[in-house]
């Protein structure tokens, strides 16, 4: 049977109702003597039995905290932004873009200070990228750069993890590279401050150290695509929800970590990481 859409109801027992709704750390189910689709050309047996499980092992949801206030927010998206810092592009040689390029993380790649990175076995070159991370607080659809910033909830520092070896690869392929992002602990994330502690987040330092040695140190002030841009331009393709993180880019200086290194990443007034690699 093929998935039902938004406007197909269930009828139980000649009574119409919408599937169980989803939550989280549970197990439903759902076992109606008949289902009806409510099309006519629908080629099913009416009796058949279905079952719906859902089920979530050995997981939890990701949640977005800002300390401050007490507010958890669940994880959404987590939609980053590359090749935001002129610096950046010139270092690993590529073109400066004429629209933001945008890539995804699952919010199964967070992981919080002190939890430590584990570089996959199909990768022999794992880098660092540090980065300001943005927590939209309210729904923002199609919205100017003029009023952009009323949609942020807080400011973060974000690791964005890259296996370059694995991106450079599929990038010559011409094929997509969210393995080389996304992979589990690809994405540590501090706790967020309030964004009205933060007057202007294009005026901050961001700093990464490997064992103590200074490898990034930038500033928010050299985006190419400033917040309010960023976030007018995502939210015309996607929805952004409460909780869906952006990824703003990183400056120059980008390396190479191994196991056994500690990264510490910083932007200060905002938060710090410190991330063992294993």
């Amino acid at each position: 049977m093929s998935p039902l859409s938004m406007r197909e109801r269930v009828r139980v027992r000649g009574k119409c109702s919408p599937l169980p709704p989803f939550r989280s750390l549970a197990t439903f189910s759902f076992m109606p003597q008949r289902v009806l689709r409510e099309k006519e050309n629908v080629k099913h047996s009416a009796n058949r039995l279905i079952k719906i499980t859902i089920r979530i092992n050995g997981g939890t949801m990701k949640t977005a905290h800002i300390a401050a206030t007490g507010q958890q927010f669940t994880i959404g998206k987590i939609i980053c932004l590359a090749r935001n810092y002129a610096e950046h592009v010139k270092e690993l040689g590529n073109e400066t873009p004429t629209a933001p390029v945008l890539f995804m993380k699952p919010a199964s790649s967070v992981i919080s200070d002190g939890e430590a990175i584990h570089i996959p076995s199909y990768s022999q070159e794992c880098n660092y990228e540090v980065e300001l991370a943005v927590l939209i607080g309210t729904v923002a659809r199609n919205v100017t750069a003029d009023n952009a910033l009323e949609h942020v909830a807080g400011y973060a520092v974000a690791i964005d993890m890259t296996l370059r070896d694995v991106q450079n690869q599929l990038k010559a392929k011409g094929l997509p590279w969210e393995i080389a992002k996304g992979f589990d602990t690809a994405c540590p994330l501090s706790d967020f401050v309030p964004a009205s502690e933060v007057p202007d987040p294009h005026a901050l330092n961001l700093k990464l150290a490997v064992n103590g040695e200074s490898r990034q140190d930038g500033c928010s002030s050299d985006m190419i695509n400033r917040i309010p841009q960023i976030i007018a331009h995502m939210s015309s393709i996607f929805t952004l929800e409460p909780g869906d993180v952006l990824l703003t880019g990183t400056p120059a200086g980008v390396g190479r970590v191994v196991a056994g290194d500690i990264m510490t990443a910083e932007i200060v007034s905002v938060g710090r990481l410190t991330i063992p690699v294993t």
